[in-house]
């Protein structure tokens, strides 16, 4: 039992260690189009209009959440990283309505079958008021079933909102043998 305890503290301390090794690839610089058309949403962030804009470049589909949506949630970088136990952090910002008006995290730890080390975008929309109210509440969390769509060309077109949310990612660099948002927590503190 004890050594179980010490490999599964080594395991999440490597996996964690490598969170934060994870090279963004040479696509990923400055855009100055981002911001000047995420701006138009209300969102000031640099790291989170570039993300945005490489949603919408990815799939222009999913525009229709952008525009309906009553809320979303933006993580420009979550690194994953995993060898039989793997851990997964972001911070991003939350907007209702276009306006800016809280931070959030992300952590998720997972055990089984995984191996490699991931970077990636995640976008959270909530369909309503009571949606986004459960997840600035404090404590949010996605279970295990919950799986989000890789923004590719019209891969939104068919996606709908589960619980009132839709997640969306993208990814950045890295190869991960698993791939699951299930599990993820979320904080929030307002602005």
């Amino acid at each position: 039992m004890r050594y179980l305890k010490v490999a599964t503290t080594l395991a999440v301390a490597v996996a964690v260690s490598l969170l934060f090794t994870v090279a963004e690839p040479a696509s990923a610089g400055w855009n100055p189009l981002a911001k000047e058309r995420a701006s138009e949403k209300g969102v000031t962030d640099r790291t989170v209009a570039e993300a945005i804009t490489n949603f919408k470049n990815a799939d222009s589909s999913m525009l229709v959440f952008f525009r309906k949506a009553y809320g979303y949630a933006v993580f420009p970088t979550v690194g994953k990283a995993g060898i039989g136990i793997g851990g997964a952090h972001g911070k991003g910002k939350v907007y209702k309505k276009g306006k800016f008006i809280g931070l959030t995290s992300l952590t998720q730890i997972t055990i089984g079958f995984q191996l490699g080390v991931q970077s990636y975008s995640e976008i959270i929309f909530f369909r309503d008021k009571t949606a986004l109210n459960n997840f600035t509440d404090g404590n949010y969390e996605l279970g295990a079933q919950v799986s989000a769509v890789a923004a590719t060309s019209g891969a939104s077109a068919n996606a709908d909102y589960d619980d009132g949310v839709a997640i969306f990612t993208i990814t950045k660099g890295g190869l991960m043998y698993e791939a699951s948002v299930g599990g993820q927590k979320f904080s929030y503190t307002p602005q």
